[in-house]
């Protein structure tokens, strides 16, 4: 029996509840939303957020995807083991366990900032098992969240420092949260205030700042995980919010590292883009299965199948 907390605040805008499954032999317990019809689509969620922050994007998928949205290990609901590792290959490896715990298979390949690059290097691995990826907003660029604004780079700084870095992680607070995620939007308003609550909600969970000091000490392993990409055999589209924190040079050298990919502008949006226009994140999304779709037929008709 799970406690009540870890379904509240899902339960008042998914039509269904979280599920909890163990991953692999013995590994930790994870939170994830189970919904819709369709192919496959796993949903890679943000730095410090959780499955919620696609809140206002899952019900517009549900006819065209069955959707998969996990808390990672740590985050969220999930289960917080002491002394985790929250570097991106480990964290990588837990989503690849995932879908194998859950015998997914043709599956597309969609997160928002660590989750993109989650979604990105977890294909690596996949190949042909995966059908596509759809990044949102890449977290894999030097200083990371500390581009949000200025109370962002203050206390990520400190929470990274040795000694006095354990104090300002447990020190967070709703404040706090509040003007960290609001540096990720372009339009503050578009974050409905119950989702801070949560996170704050989520951030008093014991054991939980170690878990966020952890993962925001481990942003040179997602830079690092950026070798990875020119491995990718499966169509990817990159998108990205035009106020998000990556720079027109990171954009461009991921496009770049990336056979075949494409790329794209959410106009209007910053680095939460499935929050602030969950309109055209589910747009593209729902676009990128039919131009797939399309593809798999010509191919198919080229073959003389």
């Amino acid at each position: 029996m799970h406690d009540k907390a870890s379904l509240d605040y899902t339960s008042r805008w998914a039509p269904v509840a979280p599920r909890f499954i163990t991953l692999g032999n013995g590994g930790p317990e994870v939170r994830y939303l189970q919904f819709g019809q369709g192919p496959a689509l796993v949903l890679m969620h943000t730095v410090r957020t959780q499955l919620d922050l696609f809140q206002r994007v899952i019900p517009r998928l549900a006819n065209d995807f069955t959707i998969y949205a996990p808390d990672y290990p740590g985050f969220g609901w999930s289960e917080i083991v002491p002394n985790a590792d929250y570097q991106e290959p480990t964290l990588r490896q837990h989503i690849l366990n995932f879908i194998k715990t859950l015998a997914l298979g043709d599956v597309t390949l969609a997160g928002e900032s660590m989750g993109a690059t989650l979604a990105l290097t977890v294909a690596s691995e996949l190949g042909s098992r995966a059908r596509q990826v759809v990044a949102f907003n890449t977290y894999d660029y030097f200083p990371g969240l500390e581009r949000a604004n200025l109370l962002a780079s203050v206390i990520i700084k400190s929470v990274r420092a040795p000694v006095i870095g354990p104090v300002f992680a447990a020190l967070e607070n709703r404040a706090i949260v509040d003007g960290i995620v609001k540096g990720g939007v372009a339009d503050p308003r578009s974050l409905p205030a119950e989702f801070i609550d949560e996170l704050t909600r989520v951030g008093k969970r014991p054991g939980y700042a170690r878990v966020a000091r952890a993962v925001y000490k481990a942003l040179p392993s997602f830079v690092a995980a950026r070798s990875l990409y020119s491995s990718i055999t499966i169509p990817v589209t990159l998108v990205y919010g035009d106020h998000d924190w990556s720079r027109p040079s990171d954009r461009d050298a991921n496009l770049s590292l990336i056979p075949g990919a494409r790329m794209m502008t959410i106009p209007h949006a910053g680095h939460f883009s499935s929050m602030e226009r969950p309109d055209e994140f589910a747009k593209i999304l729902i676009q990128s299965k039919f131009d797939r779709e399309k593809a798999t037929r010509l191919a198919s008709v080229g073959n003389g199948s």
